[in-house]
C-alpha cells in the first residue's frame, strides 16, 4: 500500500514506519503541506467545536445569554489550546514513525473524552453551584500524557532542543497538575473561576516560560499557516451545520419541501455568510507574513483563539436563529441578530488586527473597510429594534464580510502586494 512519504529518516526498517529519531524538521523544506494524519487528528476537534456550539446555541435561546457565553469561552479556549499546542510541536517534530502515529491516537482519544465532558460543563453552568469540569481534565490529562512524552522523545533524540523540549514537559505537568485540582475539588463557582482565568493565563504563557516564544523550535511558517487555515475551515464547518439546524424545522410540511421566505433567507444567509468569512480570512497572506515575522509566531498562533471563538460564534448564531424563527427561543429578535453579529464582528477585528500585528503597518483604507464592516452590523441590529423581520436582518449581516471581500478585490490586493515588498525589503536589509 502506498502512503505518505517519510521525512523522518532513512528508511530500510522492517516496518514500513520504522522508529526514527525525533530531529527538528527543516523549517524552510520546500513544498511542505499538511500530513493526512494531522487531517485526522483534525476531525476529533469537529465534535469538540460542534458539542460546544451546539449547547451555546440552546442556552441562548433559552434566554440566558451570559451562561451561555461564559460556557462558550471557557469551551473554545480549552479547545483551541489542545489543538494549538499539538499543531506547533508536529510541524517542528514530525517524524510519521509508529511510535509518533500511535502517541497521536493517544491525543485524539483524549479530545474525545474531553468532547464528551462538554455538555456536564455547560449544565453546570446553566444550573450554578459549581464547575463540573471532572470529564474535560480527564480528557486533557490523557492528551497532556501523550503531548509529554512526544516532548520527552524530543529532549532525548534532538540535543539542540533538549532544553526546550525539558522545558515544555515541566510546565505542561505543572498547569495540568493544577487543572487536576480545579477540576476535582469541587471549590465553589466563584474560586473555580479565578482558578480557572489564572491557569488559562498560564496555559497562554507556557510557550513563553518554555521557548522564549514560538522561536524555540524549527516550525513550519507555511506549515504552521496551513494548519491554522484547516482549523480555520473546520470551524468554518460549524456554520453549514447551523445553517441546517436553523432551516431545519422551516421546510415542514410537503415532505421537507414546503419553502418558506424564511427557509431562504435563512439558507442564503448562512451559507453566505460562512462564505464571506472564507474569502476574508484566506485574503490575508498568512503563510508570506509569518516567513518574515517569524518572531511573531506567538502572536499569531495565540491571536487565532478569539478568531475561533468568532467563528463557532457565527455558526451557533445561526443556529439561535433558527430556534427563534421556529418559535423554539425565549429570546427577541434584537438578542438574535446580536448573537450573530458580535461573533462575526470579533472574527472580522480580529483578522484586520493579525494582519496589521504580523505586518507592524496600519493602512487607511484598513480602517474605512473595518468601519464600514462594524457599520452593516450595527445596521442589523437597529433595522432589529425597529422591528424588521428577523430574516431581513440576518441578510443584512451576511453583507459584513462582503465590505471586505470588495474592498480587497478592487483595491486592497494592491496595497497587501506593496506592504510585503516592503516587509521583505526591511527583512533584506536587517
Amino acid at each position: 500500500m502506498s502512503g505518505t512519504k517519510r521525512t523522518g529518516g532513512p528508511g530500510g526498517g522492517r516496518l514500513a514506519h520504522s522508529r526514527v529519531p525525533m530531529s527538528g524538521r527543516d523549517p524552510e523544506q520546500p513544498g511542505r503541506v499538511s500530513s493526512p494524519l494531522e487531517l485526522l487528528f483534525d476531525l476529533t476537534f469537529v465534535v469538540a467545536v460542534g458539542t460546544a456550539a451546539s449547547n451555546y446555541a440552546e442556552m441562548i435561546a433559552a434566554g440566558q445569554p451570559g451562561k451561555a457565553l461564559t460556557a462558550f469561552v471557557l469551551a473554545m479556549f480549552a479547545i483551541s489550546v489542545a489543538w494549538i499546542s499539538f499543531s506547533w510541536f508536529a510541524s517542528a517534530f514530525d517524524t510519521d514513525d509508529w511510535h509518533y502515529r500511535c502517541l497521536t491516537m493517544l491525543q485524539m482519544i483524549g479530545v474525545v473524552v474531553f468532547s464528551l465532558g462538554l455538555p456536564a460543563m455547560f449544565d453546570s453552568i446553566r444550573e450554578g453551584g459549581h464547575l463540573e469540569l471532572r470529564a474535560m481534565v480527564i480528557g486533557y490529562v490523557v492528551m497532556r500524557v501523550a503531548m509529554v512524552l512526544q516532548w520527552w522523545r524530543a529532549s532525548r533524540e534532538s540535543p539542540p532542543f533538549h532544553l526546550v523540549g525539558t522545558a515544555n514537559i515541566r510546565w505542561t505537568v505543572l498547569a495540568q497538575a493544577g487543572w487536576v485540582v480545579v477540576g476535582f475539588a469541587q471549590l465553589p463557582l466563584p474560586v473555580t473561576f479565578g482558578a480557572f482565568a489564572a491557569l488559562g493565563v498560564v496555559e497562554l504563557l507556557l510557550p513563553v516560560f518554555s521557548q522564549g516564544g514560538a522561536g524555540g523550535t524549527p516550525w513550519h511558517p507555511h506549515h504552521v499557516a496551513e494548519r491554522y487555515g484547516l482549523f480555520a475551515i473546520i470551524t468554518l464547518g460549524e456554520g453549514v451545520v447551523g445553517t441546517v439546524a436553523s432551516s431545519g424545522d422551516l421546510l415542514g410540511g410537503a415532505g421537507g419541501t414546503h419553502w418558506t421566505a424564511n427557509a431562504v433567507a435563512v439558507v442564503v444567509a448562512g451559507v453566505g455568510l460562512t462564505f464571506g468569512m472564507w474569502w476574508v480570512y484566506f485574503a490575508v497572506p498568512f503563510g508570506d507574513l509569518l516567513v518574515h515575522r517569524r518572531s511573531r509566531g506567538y502572536v499569531f498562533g495565540y491571536g487565532h483563539i478569539p478568531v475561533f471563538l468568532g467563528i463557532a460564534g457565527a455558526g451557533a448564531g445561526l443556529h439561535v436563529a433558527g430556534l427563534h424563527l421556529e418559535h423554539h427561543a425565549e429570546v427577541g429578535g434584537v438578542a438574535v441578530i446580536l448573537s450573530l453579529a458580535l461573533p462575526v464582528g470579533l472574527f472580522l477585528l480580529m483578522v484586520y488586527l493579525l494582519h496589521t500585528l504580523l505586518l507592524s503597518a496600519t493602512d487607511r483604507f484598513h480602517l474605512l473597510l473595518i468601519s464600514l464592516t462594524l457599520a452593516v452590523l450595527a445596521a442589523a441590529v437597529l433595522l432589529s429594534a425597529a422591528g424588521v423581520p428577523t430574516a431581513v436582518c440576518l441578510l443584512v449581516v451576511m453583507l459584513a464580510p462582503f465590505v471586505t471581500v470588495v474592498g480587497y478585490e478592487t483595491v486592497g490586493h494592491r496595497h497587501q502586494r506593496e506592504m510585503l515588498k516592503a516587509l521583505a525589503a526591511r527583512g533584506r536589509s536587517a
